[in-house]
């Protein structure tokens, strides 16, 4: 199926609050922002995505933790942060993912940096990468083809989130490091598409 970019631009909206349960101040986007205290917030504590994708940021400027917000509701920190052991409850900053597109996605993973050694394509969603039979619980460099993904450093879509798009880096993801400002490791165990 082709989705046209000019309906993907025109149909995102999201609505934040600041505090959880959808209660307090809050303000609907259809854009980018980069620092949600120049809207007056002090932080966003929950969010109603209506439509498209959308990845979230712990600092301004699109900085550190990453957090993938599909359509539905966020009513709290956790539902929206993937990993319980690193506890973030602050998102600053958020961006739309305009290549998001569940049925065109398509990245191959490779076994070491710089697109070096063994490789896999991937076309779906994998709760566990060893499971389809990935032999290591790391991954060198991507080259996201079309789509977005998010990759989780454990199984079943647990732990940091990394968004991986077509459209950054001409989808070319060379080391761990390119995965966000926030990457500490290697470490991907589970991936799956984004839906926008």
């Amino acid at each position: 199926m082709y989705v046209s970019y000019s309906y993907v631009y025109c149909c995102l909206f999201m609505v934040v609050f600041e505090q959880e349960h959808f209660q307090g101040k809050c303000q609907e986007f259809t854009n980018e922002c980069c620092n949600i205290q120049d809207c007056g917030f002090d932080n966003i504590r929950s969010v109603r995505v209506e439509c498209g994708a959308w990845v979230g940021f712990e600092h301004h400027d699109f900085q550190g933790q990453q957090f993938v917000l599909e359509r539905g509701e966020y009513p709290h920190w956790d539902a929206y942060s993937g990993s319980l052991a690193y506890h973030v409850e602050r998102m600053m900053s958020f961006r739309p993912i305009y290549c998001a597109s569940h049925q065109c996605s398509r990245m191959i993973i490779f076994e070491k940096e710089n697109f070096m050694g063994r490789s896999a394509e991937v076309c779906d969603d994998y709760p566990s990468l060893q499971a389809m039979g990935w032999c290591s619980n790391e991954v060198g460099s991507m080259h996201v083809q079309c789509g977005a993904f998010v990759c989780y450093q454990y199984p079943g879509y647990r732990g940091q989130q990394y968004i991986m798009e077509c459209e950054r880096h001409s989808g070319d993801y060379q080391h761990w490091r390119n995965w966000g400002s926030h990457s500490q490791t290697p470490q991907i165990q589970s991936i799956r598409r984004i839906q926008h």
